[in-house]
């Protein structure tokens, strides 16, 4: 478990490294610069996400046939992958084309509307690379090619640092972009991510003797829609979270410059511990689901608790972290005073829910080694939209508890998520081993 997690997480930690790395270099152009990339990434991610997550299916169908050592099948799914991201591309990039002019319209402070209107236009052209990226990488998690993952992070990562150096500040004779430098150098390192995975799968299989694209399958609506019935609550779920997320930042831009810059420094952080049980989640997604391809489910239902384990340890020593040095941190992105003074506050709501959040995470990638996606998904609309979210909304503009009271709100969502999760986790992997594998050998895909 170990093995297959550490270079997952260090994949995760490398996705949010991007953002972390355009916020800190938008940073020296002021608090607004930081609302405008905060703001831009926010609207970007959410029907990008969306697309990554239809391809979630992948961790459930490469792994369960990895375990079944059917190759052949492993193939044939990273092809529909592929045309799934291609179909889906066209109306993401139109939706976030029509958000671009939406920032002003809904109250957004006007030194951040106008920047993060054209963040968004120059990011909304990274699309494509990064759905091939998404549907590529879960390809190789599936067939437990894991590190060349972490390599193309670090690649991707140093090409974004260097693109944001010359093209916001206007080096080697560069024009001074600023926050849009920023946006071209994330679209190339995403080109940068697309291209390398795709080359590393090409590599493997060669080696292994089990050629990509010597047979790449077409188009299979069966196959395509399969993939989409267990990826769209995957897709779903993710929509829920992270939209919930991004909520809590427009909320922020409402209020005022300094709310928002501070939101997003705290947000950071809590985006850079959960990255850790994202990235136990998905290896316990394709270890479970090796385990049930292979028909053997008491190492499935192991699996899953040893993931939950590790998760949720980690998640106890981040929270420690944000108690003890909840300034020092702040101070690495700005020394601003009045950053620092609302800072800490959040940092130490972001340590309650720490635990919850790992749990959550965690348990939503082993349900999907499983074939379930459903729950995650409702446990998120409850918890988020039906309870987190109202309150958040109230305790920040009724009783005028300001950014604080949002994240109160969202702390809530996620002890009932993770209540959820947990239970449902432990009822389906004591079902798992109670149920009669299928006559041929494969245990069902979907968990009924």
């Amino acid at each position: 478990m170990v093995a297959l997690a550490v270079p997952v997480v260090l994949s995760e930690l490398g996705w949010m490294a991007q953002g972390v790395v355009d916020t800190i270099m938008v940073g020296k152009l002021g608090p607004a610069a930081i609302g405008a990339v905060a703001l831009g990434n926010a609207v970007c991610y959410t029907p990008s996400i969306f697309g990554i997550g239809l391809l979630l299916g992948l961790d459930t169908l490469v792994s369960q046939a990895y375990g079944r050592k059917d190759h052949d099948e492993c193939h044939r799914w990273l092809a529909q992958g592929v045309y799934l991201a291609c179909i889906i591309t066209p109306p993401l990039m139109v939706l976030c084309w029509l958000a671009s002019f939406g920032f002003a319209r809904f109250g957004i402070n006007p030194e951040v509307a106008a920047p993060a209107a054209s963040y968004l236009r120059i990011m909304l052209w990274g699309t494509l690379p990064l759905l091939l990226y998404g549907g590529t990488r879960r390809y190789l998690q599936g067939v437990g090619d894991v590190r060349v993952i972490t390599a193309t992070y670090v690649g991707a990562n140093l090409v974004n640092w260097f693109g944001n150096w010359v093209l916001i500040y206007g080096k080697f004779g560069m024009p001074a972009l600023g926050v849009n430098g920023s946006a071209v150098s994330t679209l190339v390192s995403r080109v940068f991510m697309a291209v390398a995975l795709l080359g590393f799968a090409w590599r493997y299989e060669r080696k292994r003797g089990h050629p990509l694209f010597r047979h790449w399958a077409g188009p299979s609506l069966v196959r395509l829609r399969q993939l989409v019935k267990i990826g769209a609550p995957a897709a779903g779920q993710i929509l829920l979270e992270v939209g919930a997320w991004n909520l809590a930042t427009v909320t922020a831009g409402w209020l005022t410059p300094v709310a928002l810059a501070t939101h997003q420094i705290a947000l950071n952080y809590a985006a850079v511990t959960y990255m850790v049980p994202l990235g136990v989640g998905a290896a316990a997604a394709v270890s479970v689901g090796h385990a049930v391809g292979a028909g053997d489910k008491e190492r499935a239902r192991r699996a899953g608790w040893l993931a939950l384990g590790l998760g949720t340890g980690f998640m106890l020593l981040a929270a420690v972290v944000f108690l003890v040095a909840p300034k020092p941190l702040i101070e690495l992105y700005t020394r601003d005073p009045r950053v620092l003074a609302v800072g800490p506050g959040l940092l130490y709501l972001a340590a309650a829910f720490q635990i919850f959040d790992g749990v959550q995470t965690v348990c939503t990638g082993a349900l999907r080694g499983l074939g379930e996606t459903q729950i995650p998904m409702l446990a998120n609309l409850v918890g988020y939209w039906v309870l987190g979210l109202p309150l958040g909304l109230v305790l920040c503009f009724v009783l005028r508890w300001g950014i604080y009271g949002m994240w109160i709100g969202l702390t809530l969502a996620l002890i009932v998520i993770a209540s959820a999760l947990l239970r449902r986790w432990s009822r389906d992997s004591a079902r798992l081993v109670l149920t009669p594998t299928p006559d041929d050998g494969h245990p069902a895909v979907t968990w009924e």
